[in-house]
Order: C-alpha cells, then sequence, then structure tokens
C-alpha cells in the first residue's frame, strides 16, 4: 500500500482515519489561505480549498495525499470558526430552531493525479434558550469550530437530526473518502 499523508491538523480528521483502519500514515500541515473565488456554490468552494491545500503539500510520488475543507451554511452565507464568545452566541442564535448545511471538501492525490469531490449534511437544531447557549460557550468548545458548534461533543446536544453523513459534521466523510481511496488502490475493508 502506498504511504499517507494526512494533510491537516485536525485531530478529529486524524482520529477518524483511525476509526477506519488507517493507523500508519504522517501529518504534513498545508500553509494556505483559504480564499476563493466569490460567486461559488458551497460545494464548489469547499472543493477549491481542499485543491489548494492538497497541492501546498509536498508528496513523493508515491505518497497518497488526503485534504479536507469543511465549512458550515446558513441560508447560503460561510459561518466560519467564532472570533469571541459574543460571536459565538451570534452564530449559535442563528442556528438554534432551524437547519443548516455541512459541506466538505475532499481531495486524494497521487502524483500528478487528483480527485477531488464534496459531501453535503443536513443539520436540523432544536430551539435552544440563551441560558443553554451561554453553558455551551462556557465550556470552550464551539471557539475553535466552523458553526460554533462540534457535534462530537458537547454540541450534540443541541443536534435534533440530521440528513447524511454524521461523519461529514465532524470534519471527514468517510465513506465518501474509503470510496475515493479504493480508486487510488487503498481498500479499507480487503
Amino acid at each position: 500500500m502506498a504511504r499517507i499523508v494526512l494533510a491537516s491538523a485536525s485531530p478529529r480528521r486524524q482520529e477518524l482515519l483511525r476509526r477506519i483502519g488507517l493507523t500508519d500514515f504522517t501529518v504534513r500541515v498545508p500553509n494556505v489561505e483559504e480564499a476563493f473565488p466569490e460567486g461559488l456554490s458551497p460545494q464548489e468552494t469547499v472543493k477549491y480549498i481542499s485543491r489548494e491545500k492538497s497541492q501546498a503539500v509536498d508528496a513523493a510520488e508515491d505518497e497518497i495525499v488526503i485534504t479536507a475543507d469543511t465549512m458550515v451554511f446558513l441560508d447560503g452565507q460561510k459561518l466560519g470558526k467564532p472570533a469571541d464568545e459574543s460571536e459565538a452566541l451570534a452564530m449559535l442564535t442563528a442556528l438554534q430552531g432551524r437547519h443548516h448545511t455541512v459541506c466538505t471538501g475532499v481531495t486524494v492525490r497521487l502524483g500528478s493525479r487528483m480527485e477531488t469531490e464534496a459531501e453535503t449534511t443536513e443539520v436540523y437544531f432544536r430551539p435552544v434558550s440563551r441560558e443553554e447557549l451561554l453553558a455551551y460557550i462556557a465550556t470552550g468548545e464551539p471557539m475553535d469550530k466552523a458553526g460554533a458548534y462540534g457535534i462530537q461533543g458537547v454540541g450534540a446536544l443541541l443536534v435534533e437530526g440530521i440528513r447524511g453523513d454524521y461523519f461529514n459534521v465532524m470534519g471527514l466523510p468517510v465513506l465518501r473518502l474509503s470510496r475515493m481511496l479504493s480508486r487510488f488502490g487503498v481498500h479499507l475493508l480487503v
């Protein structure tokens, strides 16, 4: 099997790779400004940034590079990581009682061959009181997460339901990734 490089500093992505049986990989963090052209759809946006991250990582010809970019969109507007607690409260207040979209672009590259796909998941937040939101923010969990929540942590208490890939909301759609890797000769179940 080719050597695997995960081009991400995300501990969640590293954990998800291990969960699906990829335990022998190297982490290389790309240095990329996450800018993108105006007018792209959410799916096109995350695919664009994922490709940019992949191209920013040096790799040997026999190394498979995996990159991903996850964004949260509410009414077509991107919600990034909150700058402070008041911004986290504003984001979470906007999300409560509504649905929003989580999109992840995934790129797999081996040598000059590169494939990029996007996964979309709809997330439904239950109605939440201001007091609950403030208590959640006090945990510190929202501060390094797009959309100001983590579905894999205490933020799960805000989520009423999802339609789509749960792992996509964590930052890496593992089923889509496994299918992409199989086209590069990496078969996780065989």
